[in-house]
């Protein structure tokens, strides 16, 4: 018996969270669905899914904000129920709806919160939360001045105070702007050389730009999980045609195509057409034909994650 203990414990040393059977429900619905996927360490992983698939819930599991209803979780090899505080002196969590204590200054919250884990050289741990946040340009401003981006930036500086390995965010830059967002993820990218990323977001691009792996979770089961680069192949039984028009053409226009299931808009010109068959470039040349549009550029794509996500949660 030893050997198979042995192998078992040197499993959980490589891989910073698993899942086994992971479920909660609420009176007769399962708002998750006996879920199961490990993490090795170092990866950044989104966790995607539509409003109310689950993702928000697995969170709180994982952090032991609530307890499952069955299943198991470990983080770093702690068993999340068994061993709570364990588990949250090593994992940081940057919840949804970001709880702050907006009268408190950012360096007096940043100190509260490193005396609440226990540390003791408090000063040298706001200093680096705030430099990997950077909001030091901010640390006397009361968190009630700050703007949204900076509130965030205050959210995930609480997270990191104790220096945990494991890193949970639950829509991080939700309610960014453009430059905030890019900012945000700049900084979570950086951390993730160093912990392993648990995070959710709705922004396919956000996914792209940071992750290394996506599970993606749908009414509360998991429905793909794998690199951008595999998922995307899953939808390989959709093609996407990109096409610019000489002139200004409406959605309507372009409505009841053969082949075609979806057309977006990218401008007066520019329309991607999403479909299940390669004729659907002969249709769209054959109406262009019909009607004397002029067509300047045509082309397929792969297909997109966003795609992949639409197929997978439709």
């Amino acid at each position: 018996m030893r050997q198979p203990l042995n192998l078992l414990l040197l499993f959980l040393q490589t891989v910073s969270i698993r899942v086994e059977n992971l479920a909660k429900r609420y009176s007769s619905q399962w708002a998750v669905d006996r879920i199961s996927f490990d993490i090795p360490k170092g990866e950044i992983v989104g966790f995607l899914g539509p409003n109310g698939a689950g993702k928000s819930t697995t969170m709180k599991m994982l952090t032991g904000y609530i307890p499952p209803t069955e299943g198991k979780a470990y983080m770093a090899g702690l068993d999340v129920e068994a061993q709570s505080k364990e588990v949250r002196s090593i994992t940081g969590y940057l919840p949804e709806h970001n709880p702050l204590y907006l009268d408190m200054y950012i360096q007096e919250y940043l100190g509260f919160v490193a005396h609440l884990n226990g540390l003791t050289q408090v000063p040298k741990a706001i200093a680096q939360a705030m430099e990997l946040t950077q909001i030091g340009s901010e640390r006397h401003k009361k968190i009630g001045q700050l703007s949204k981006g900076y509130r965030q930036r205050v959210g995930l500086a609480q997270a990191l105070i104790h220096s945990p390995e494991i890193l949970i965010l639950d829509e991080p830059t939700s309610g960014l702007d453009p430059n905030q967002v890019q900012e945000m993820r700049q900084v979570i990218k950086t951390l993730g050389q160093e912990k392993t990323v648990l995070l959710s977001t709705h922004i396919m691009q956000e996914v792209q730009a940071m992750c290394d792996r996506v599970i993606i979770i749908n009414k509360g089961k998991i429905v793909a999980d794998g690199g951008i680069a595999s998922l995307q192949s899953q939808g390989q039984n959709r093609f996407t045609v990109w096409v610019e028009f000489s002139q200004a053409l409406s959605i309507d226009d372009l409505q009841g195509l053969p082949h075609c299931e979806r057309v977006e808009s990218l401008g007066a010109t520019q329309f991607r057409f999403h479909g299940h068959s390669l004729d659907l470039r002969s249709a769209i040349a054959e109406r262009a034909k019909t009607h004397n549009w002029t067509v300047l550029e045509m082309r397929s794509e792969s297909s997109s994650l966003e795609d992949v996500f639409r197929q997978l949660t439709a």
